[in-house]
């Protein structure tokens, strides 16, 4: 049994980016928050949103040293049972979306605004409420376009890569508050995706669920086990083994086509 890394606890230092929109310039403060938090380690409308199917699929280039880094974090993470998910409450990771990063806008806006195309926002709100946009979704390897509704709105969601849930019962029910709230809202666990897909992983592992676009999963499983050792958190023994075997099958690329 090796020794897991201390959990982040150490509040994030703020940094600052300029663009030539207020929309680039809040994803940019969004990313360096996701790089000052993980020092550790490292609606209207009506309408359903069109389903596009991928000719070829979109691809999620990985390289040789992406590879060999996530199976060094996956040696150095603990293995152990499952513990009770008795006690856990959406509430104990802090309000939903919350603005974590004083950018002026939610985290669930801050994740659309990085993982969508072709946006248009609400007028007023400093290029911050998306109403619509293009997502090209990793779990499916469809095109989705995003239209905010109250019928709408839900079919793209925003997904914990390593669910809270699954969090709670593997090393989180240990956590101050203020951590669990970055986790919730840490953009390094946060994806646009399809919503129904999102549904049916529910507080899957890597054991229990996977995404059916094949061509996404080792993305998919370095993006966990990056999560899991930047926090802290252990593993099963079934998502060790569910892990490694995705990691098997990565196709690699060289370094300058991953850029």
């Amino acid at each position: 049994m090796t020794t897991r890394p201390p959990p982040p606890w150490r509040s994030p230092s703020r940094g600052s980016a300029r663009a030539r929109s207020r929309a680039r310039r809040r994803v940019v403060a969004f990313a360096v928050y996701v790089a000052s938090a993980l020092t550790v380690v490292l609606g209207v409308g009506l309408a359903l949103p069109s389903i596009t199917a991928a000719t070829s699929g979109p691809r999620y280039p990985v390289t040789a040293d992406d590879v060999a880094t996530a199976r060094a974090q996956l040696a150095a993470l603990e293995t152990k049972g499952r513990a009770p998910r008795t006690g856990y409450e959406r509430e104990l990771f802090g309000q939903a979306w919350s603005d974590v990063d004083r950018n002026g806008c939610d985290t669930r806006n801050d994740v659309l605004g990085r993982d969508l195309t072709a946006m248009t926002f609400k007028p007023g709100t400093r290029d911050c409420l998306v109403l619509s946009g293009t997502l090209a979704d990793p779990y499916s390897g469809t095109t989705l376009t995003f239209e905010r509704g109250p019928q709408t709105s839900a079919l793209v969601q925003i997904d914990h890569v390593v669910a809270l849930s699954d969090a709670w019962q593997k090393g989180a029910q240990a956590w101050p508050p203020d951590v669990r709230e970055r986790f919730a809202n840490d953009p390094a666990n946060l994806l646009a995706v399809d919503g129904p897909l999102n549904q049916a992983k529910g507080a899957g592992d890597a054991a229990t669920w996977l995404p059916p676009h094949k061509p996404f999963r080792c993305r998919y499983v370095i993006r966990q086990v990056h999560v899991k050792a930047t926090y802290g958190l252990w593993v099963t023994g079934a998502e060790r083994d569910a892990i490694a075997r995705e990691l098997g099958r990565c196709e690699v690329v060289p370094d300058a086509a991953a850029g």
